[in-house]
């Protein structure tokens, strides 16, 4: 067999085995984690889109999975906010009963957010709440609920979890956003912590570090050229695109990567 065979043979195989299987991205609407869920389905996962707001730009993403003949559905819930996750879960188990998507495999923790460029000094405390609410409060949230249902030790048939952290959470984000830096240490940390707890119930939990990556949480927080402005720091001298970054998300919870946990993947040029 050639390799190229040998690539696309385990390609097939990949996506056989996650038919059947379900992953919700939280955040999914947009960016890094519209492009993870359409990566899962190129994989055979169906997906739940997870979104806050923008039900237009979240129906555009679970046609895109239709379109690749996967199944999709979109669920709206704050993930900072513990009742609307709970129904978002609930709302998960209700599709999976009723045939419209297969059952939960895994949770894309990827919903997030940054704020404005500025000093520790000057970061007041709604700002601070904010961010640790939605960037690590809400992957807590997730992923707990994600445990329940997906680990042996609940009867479950085990899966995968992927948190979103950030190559800030290694270089601090000085004169930026030490906050969001943080607030994505945790995140490492936590995907460690849980991944040790649950080895042993069919659950493999990893994190995805992107670095600079063209997408529109740079305008979000007030940095619309800030892209192109770090590019030439980049090793690679350029950005990553979401995609990138979502194949490795969407590895991550793949059969091929059934020896990885307790992970921080790197997806930085070299950053």
């Amino acid at each position: 067999m050639t390799t190229t065979a040998k690539v696309a043979a385990t390609t097939s195989d990949l996506a056989n085995a996650a038919r059947g299987r379900t992953v919700l991205v939280t955040g999914g609407s947009r960016g890094i984690g519209a492009a993870a869920a359409v990566c899962c389905a190129e994989l055979g996962f169906d997906v739940v889109v997870n979104y806050t707001r923008d039900a237009a730009a979240a129906q555009a993403v679970v046609d895109r999975v239709l379109a690749l003949g996967r199944r999709a559905i979109a669920v709206q819930a704050d993930v900072s906010v513990e009742a609307q996750v709970i129904s978002m879960f609930a709302q998960v188990d209700a599709a999976g009963r009723d045939d419209k998507v297969a059952a939960l495999h895994g949770l894309v923790n990827n919903a997030g957010v940054v704020d404005r460029a500025t000093r520790v000094e000057q970061i007041d405390g709604a700002r601070l709440q904010r961010m640790f609410a939605i960037n690590v409060f809400g992957s807590f949230l997730c992923a707990r609920e994600a445990v329940k249902r997906l680990s042996t030790r609940h009867g479950g048939p085990g899966g995968a979890i992927v948190n979103l952290s950030s190559a800030a959470a290694r270089l601090g984000g000085p004169g930026q956003y030490v906050d969001y830096a943080a607030a994505k240490g945790a995140i490492d940390t936590f995907t460690i912590g849980l991944a040790r707890e649950v080895a042993t119930e069919g659950i493999r939990v990893n994190a995805v570090r992107p670095g600079i990556i063209e997408t529109d949480i740079h305008a979000s927080g007030g940095q619309p050229d800030r892209v192109q402005q770090l590019a030439p720091q980049v090793p690679m001298q350029r950005a990553g695109t979401a995609g990138e970054v979502g194949r490795a998300i969407a590895w991550l919870l793949s059969d091929a990567a059934s020896y990885t946990t307790g992970s921080l993947l790197d997806v930085t040029g070299g950053r």
